[in-house]
């Protein structure tokens, strides 16, 4: 007797639903816009008729992969006007570590310079270079031609790879920690003039904490001041020194969990550029680390 399609979905689901979930995560820089993501593939995948689909598993990482291209093409266009807040969740966040796994292909520094790149791009490099399609299967995914589709992979491989080369970064390792440490006191503390001390004159600062719209301001007089209304001591933050791709990061953790993502671009002993992503969201994958 043939099985209830309720049933097959069912199936489907228990077989394909964490490798699809780790996909949309690594595509959209979020495991509760992850799972939304999947739910909703496999909603498309209830409607459909299954016995005109002879792959499963390839027709829902066809559909991940397109809504979640056409999620981050909207979650760029709400941020660029200025209306990229998240909606208001209720109920405990789900444990990341029962949905994703974490391997050296994405690992937090990764993950930042992902969110750095342009839909089309991002979804290029992560569908071919982490997962390993063939461009032939990514341009079914993105609706691009095969050929555009390894232009803009390797786009975004040469831009992770200038992230990452060696020669970036001038300043040595133990010079770069003694910065990252004197920046963390000066929050930690709530000294302005220590904070002020460890920024260069022309910083410029960039944040993106997804329960606000986007900053960026320029000087340390600016700089300085947002830094600690976001990070300072009344707000219950803990700051932990963590290196980014060589350059020198801050976790901050609130309750024990990660909050924001600063990364610290120096040069000649201070602070240049800081780059503050994140939201609990976002960085939930990173609380096993924390």
């Amino acid at each position: 007797m043939d099985r209830a399609p309720d049933d097959r979905v069912a199936d489907v689901w228990a077989d394909n639903r964490r490798y699809l979930v780790d996909l949309a995560f690594r595509m959209v820089g979020s495991v509760s816009e992850a799972e939304d993501v999947v739910q909703e593939a496999f909603m498309r995948l209830m409607n459909a008729d299954l016995d005109q689909i002879d792959d499963a598993r390839g027709w829902l990482i066809v559909v991940t992969g397109r809504i979640c291209l056409d999620h981050m093409t909207s979650a760029r266009a709400r941020h660029e006007t200025g209306l990229d807040l998240p909606p208001e969740r209720t109920g405990a966040a789900p444990d990341p570590a029962e949905h994703v796994t974490l391997d050296d292909s994405v690992r937090m520094a990764l993950l930042v310079l992902l969110e750095r790149l342009t839909p089309p791009e991002r979804a290029a490099f992560v569908l071919h270079d982490v997962f390993q399609f063939s461009f032939d299967d990514v341009a079914t995914i993105v609706g691009r031609s095969p050929a555009a589709c390894r232009q803009l992979a390797s786009r975004a491989r040469r831009r992770v790879q200038e992230e990452t080369a060696p020669a970036r970064f001038a300043v040595e390792a133990a010079e770069e920690r003694e910065v990252a440490e004197r920046f963390i006191a000066a929050c930690a503390g709530g000294d302005l003039e220590a904070l002020l001390n460890v920024l260069d004159p022309d910083v410029a600062g960039h944040a993106e904490l997804g329960f606000m719209p986007h900053v960026d301001v320029e000087g340390r007089e600016n700089v300085a001041p947002r830094v600690l209304a976001l990070f300072g001591p009344q707000t219950g933050s803990t700051l932990v020194s963590i290196p980014v791709n060589g350059e020198p990061g801050v976790l901050a953790l609130r309750n024990g969990h990660p909050f924001a993502l600063m990364v610290l671009r120096t040069r000649n002993g201070l602070v240049e550029h800081v780059s503050s992503v994140g939201d609990p969201r976002q960085l939930a994958y990173l609380s096993p680390l924390a």
